[in-house]
Order: C-alpha cells, then structure tokens, then sequence
C-alpha cells in the first residue's frame, strides 16, 4: 500500500484520498498540517470535491480500491458518511473523519446538535461580503495606493521592498479585516497621510523588517525573474542595510510595532499581526 524509493533519507510513497462535500479547502490545509510533521513521506493525492451523493462515494471508493491508501474526509451527511466508511472497512483501508472529534466536543458543551449541512462555512452571509469587502480594499490599497481614506483601514503594513507586504495584506485581508501597504522607498518621503492617523482610533501600523542578507537575496531574483541588471542600489549590501536601519528608525520614532518576517511564512507573519492588532484593541480579554 506504499512504497519506499532508494534515495537520500529513503522516501516513502503512498496515496492518500481527500474527500469533501464541499471545496476541500479544510481537508487540504489539515493534510498538509499533519504531513508537515513527517519526514521523507510522499503522498500521491487524490482530490474528491462536492461529494454529495451515493453515486459519487462510490467513484471514489472505486478509486480507492485501484489505488489503496489513506482515506480522509469531511463529510457531515450521515448515509455518505456510512457509505464511505462501510467501503473502507471492507477494503482495509483507513478511513479518517477529521472534523468528527470538532463538531462533538462542541456539540456536548453547546447542548445542540449539528446540522449536519455540507458547505455551511461557505454560505453568502454577511460574514462572506466582509470578506470581500476587505480582499478590495486590499487590493485598493497596495503598495501605497488609496492614501486619500487610508484612515478607514483596520491595520496598516509599513516596509521596504520585499518584506512580503502585499502577500500578507491579501491573507490577513481573508480573514476580513481592512489592509493597506505602505511602500518605503530610498529618498522619498514617506506619505504624510500616514502621519495623519490618529494613534488611539485610527488604523493599527505594523512595520514590517527582514535582515539584508535576505532582502538582498529576494531582491536578486526578483531582478533576474526580470531580465534585469542586478548592479543597482536596489541590492548594494551597504545601502540595503541602510535602508532597513532608517526604517527601524522610522518605526521606533514613531512607536509603531514591529514584526522581524526573516524567518516566517507568510501565514506565521498574518497570525502574529492579528495578535498584536486584538492586543491593541482589547479584544483578547
């Protein structure tokens, strides 16, 4: 049911089968969270999406008999649930309801009873057009565009090129909160509508820094994805360390946070702004 390949460290080789009843963007992002912890593995995956109907279970358990595996999935109508569970069983093959020890634990503390809908998390509610309103406001307010009601943003990311600004204002964005990016750029004053927010009711500033080294990694290649001379400025290791010193000066003088994104992925680096930004407001007591 797996495989090892003669290699470096030996890597092992299964299938694994993710089913959802919706997008599977849970089933994906728990998977890929669990693999993470494993070294040399190597999963041959298999996407089943809007599963919702007998017929279409059992395709899936054709796939699963013509290639054995891990089955996980996130079904919550119980005859699917039955179906897909009774054909693993029959297989011997393993079969993992990811959301089942969730939705239980909470069912006995909440005295209810799920639904047992598929789709829920995605239903056009008002929670969904936040989301959307905060993704277009993002993308209104890239890279130090929109300066003219920057103050009706949640949070304001600050940095040189290449600290992963835009990146993470689309991520943090998707949890629906309102970001701008402002750009600093060697010999250009910093816009003086950033000035202008008021530090108790306005948007909430975090700078963004990354060492040299790095910055002038990123920066080489963006320049080579380019076509373009890397003789520049731009990569100088004097004047990029300069550039990072007079924007932690920046950040200091005027007291705004700081998050050092060297060595974080952008996911890291969004949870670690909504922490400091619901510590600013108060809204973790």
């Amino acid at each position: 049911m797996s495989e090892q390949v003669d290699g470096p460290g030996m890597v092992k080789q299964f299938h694994l089968h993710l089913v959802s009843d919706a997008t599977g963007e849970t089933i994906h992002s728990v998977a890929r969270a669990c693999l993470s912890q494993f070294e040399g593995v190597e999963p041959h995956e298999h996407h089943w999406t809007l599963v919702r109907t007998t017929g279409h279970v059992e395709k899936v358990l054709a796939s699963v008999t013509d290639h054995p595996g891990v089955v996980m999935f996130t079904i919550v109508n119980d005859s699917l649930r039955t179906v897909l569970q009774d054909g693993c069983r029959n297989l011997g093959v393993p079969c993992i309801p990811i959301l089942d020890p969730v939705i239980a634990t909470l069912g006995a503390y909440l005295g209810l009873e799920s639904q047992g809908e598929a789709g829920r998390q995605h239903v056009l509610d008002a929670h969904y057009f936040e989301r959307i309103d905060a993704m277009t406001f993002a993308l209104n307010h890239d890279d130090g565009q929109g300066l003219w009601n920057l103050h009706n943003a949640d949070i304001v990311l600050v940095g040189v090129s290449r600290t992963s600004k835009t990146p993470t204002s689309m991520y943090v964005a998707n949890r629906g909160y309102k970001v701008a990016n402002v750009p600093l750029v060697p010999g250009v004053d910093p816009p003086p509508e950033l000035f202008a927010l008021d530090k108790e009711t306005g948007p909430f500033i975090i700078g963004l820094t990354k060492t040299p080294e790095r910055l002038i990694q990123l920066r080489r290649n963006r320049l080579r994805l380019l076509a373009q001379e890397d003789d520049t400025d731009y990569v100088h290791p004097e004047t990029v360390r300069e550039e990072v010193a007079a924007a932690r000066r920046l950040f200091t003088k005027n007291d705004w946070a700081v998050i050092d994104v060297t060595r974080r992925s952008i996911e890291e680096t969004a949870a670690a702004i909504l922490q400091r930004y619901e510590k600013d407001r108060g809204e973790d007591e």
